[in-house]
């Protein structure tokens, strides 16, 4: 702890973005390069160092916060960054895309704004590349064993980067042409330029990680062949079999998914078309669902140049304080503005969500393409729709962004390698395994056949990237310990989650 009386004296201050007007005509991330160092230190001074650190208890990772914000306070930021990278293999990815549950179990939330521990983590990260903190750390010596990966989305390169370390032979194979899941096609540049990305692979492939493209294994790849030529096998190909909408006009033209919309706008930006396949330029868009991909489909809109953009969401409208059922620590549900809802109340002059309303069907014109949206408001608890309420919104592109449920199907995959599904679609962990409950069954990631672990949202179901990283450096410690009998491997350890055991 620097300051003991830090947080009395030092008001919370997020780091701040550039101009709307000015970041809708780009593609640039929404804040400006780096705050200044002295902001970022004087806000990590506001740390208490508190003896029972909820923040570790918030962050899936179990990030060291209040050490890393000791010594990014007093500017040493090569300490910073050790004990920053000590949890989480790519800590820029985190400081950019995770919503900051931490934030919300931080002790001065209690009563008072929290550290802005996010802002701190990626100026930590950011400063750990540019003064070269972050070289490549291939093995002394290797084990002899080699692994396979399958899936190069964050819980992937998190599980491949450990066991490189470790000293096992990796190869992660990738169905996209590129390496990087939805880290690189679904994330849009404004949140987190690919160059972010592209350092990360560079180092890993310096480290001695092999990266097969356009690989996809249980059709173009046996799954059982890689099985077979590997000494165990990782499966960590996301939760991307996406929702549907099944309402009456779900076939018209101009009808989308939100994630193919996503992805080609970010092929587009890796030069792979000179302009989108599909764009919002000129239309009247509307987005179906009110989550974090919704959000990306909304600004990404806005920079196409799209006449109007809603977004309807069935839930309520949050409040603005925590509900009664949600107390501190948890990582409450309230209402939260995005930089894209932020954008379209400049761009607009209104909030473009909608709350308590479902879509009840498309209209279409003679040519066969979608023209409105037929919305009606529903009953906050049952989502029962309210007679009544039916009204018309235009509408000449629709997003849904519904979210996922689990493993794409078909693919092969899981015939091959003799996995199932539960419930909820997402890929089984083995419930015979020995541990202590089942979370830790989840974390360790294995599975009832040999050899074969899942890691990140094939396993969670959908969920955020910091997830996906805890996962993966789980899965790779289950996956030493397979393969040596014991591991020097950390896994993700917090108050709430007891150590993994094999």
């Amino acid at each position: 702890m620097t300051d003991p009386y830090g947080f009395l004296r030092t008001p919370r201050r997020p780091s701040g973005a550039r101009p709307v007007e000015e970041r809708l005509n780009d593609w640039n991330e929404v804040h400006a390069g780096q705050p200044l160092l002295p902001l970022v230190s004087q806000q990590a001074g506001r740390c208490m160092d508190c003896g029972i650190p909820f923040c570790h208890s918030g962050c899936p990772l179990g990030n060291l916060i209040p050490e890393w914000n000791a010594y990014a306070a007093r500017g040493d930021w090569r300490a910073a960054a050790e004990r920053l990278h000590a949890t989480n293999n790519f800590p820029e990815f985190t400081g950019r895309l995770c919503p900051a549950p931490c934030e919300d179990a931080c002790v001065l939330a209690v009563n008072a704004d929290p550290v802005t521990i996010k802002n701190v983590e990626q100026v930590i990260a950011d400063q750990a590349w540019e003064r070269g903190y972050v070289p490549p750390r291939p093995p002394e010596r290797l084990s002899g064993k080699a692994v396979a990966v399958i899936g190069s989305g964050p819980a992937g390169l998190a599980a491949a980067q450990q066991l490189t370390r470790a000293g096992h032979t990796v190869a992660v194979y990738e169905r996209a042409d590129r390496i990087g899941g939805l880290l690189r096609y679904g994330i849009p540049d404004f949140k987190m330029e690919k160059w972010q990305l592209d350092r990360r692979i560079e180092q890993m492939k310096a480290e001695g990680t092999k990266f097969h493209t356009g690989v996809r294994v249980g059709s173009d790849l046996d799954a059982t062949e890689l099985w077979r030529r590997h000494d165990a096998v990782i499966v960590a190909v996301g939760a991307t079999e996406r929702r549907e909408l099944p309402v009456p006009g779900r076939e018209l033209r101009g009808i989308h998914q939100a994630m193919d919309y996503l992805t080609l706008s970010n092929r587009t930006r890796q030069s792979d078309c000179t302009s989108p396949p599909l764009t919002a330029e000129g239309r009247h868009v509307v987005i179906v669902g009110g989550g974090d991909t919704g959000s990306d489909c909304l600004g990404t809109a806005l920079r196409q140049g799209a006449a109007s953009v809603t977004q309807l969401d069935i839930n309520p409208v949050p409040g603005d304080t925590r509900p009664e059922t949600e107390p501190w620590p948890v990582y409450p549900k309230v209402y939260r503005i995005s930089h894209a809802h932020h954008e379209a109340r400049e761009r607009h002059g209104t909030d473009p969500r909608v709350f308590s309303c479902a879509t009840l069907s498309f209209e279409g014109e003679s040519a066969g393409h979608v023209r409105a949206v037929h919305l009606t408001e529903v009953e906050s608890a049952s989502r029962r729709t309210l007679p009544g309420t039916e009204r018309t919104i235009p509408a000449e592109l629709v997003l849904l962004a519904l979210g996922f449920c689990g493993p794409e199907r078909g693919s092969g995959l899981m015939e091959q390698l003799g996995l199932t599904v539960d419930g909820r679609g997402n890929f089984v962990r083995d419930t015979a395994f020995a541990a202590a409950s089942a979370e830790q069954r989840k974390r360790t990631g294995r599975t009832e056949a040999e050899g074969v672990f899942i890691a990140g949202d094939a396993g969670r179901g959908q969920s955020l990237v910091v997830w996906a990283i805890a996962e993966g450096r789980a899965a790779a410690a289950a996956t030493d310990r397979y393969l040596t009998g014991s591991t020097v491997l950390p896994a993700p350890v917090s108050p709430a989650d007891r150590p993994l055991t094999a």
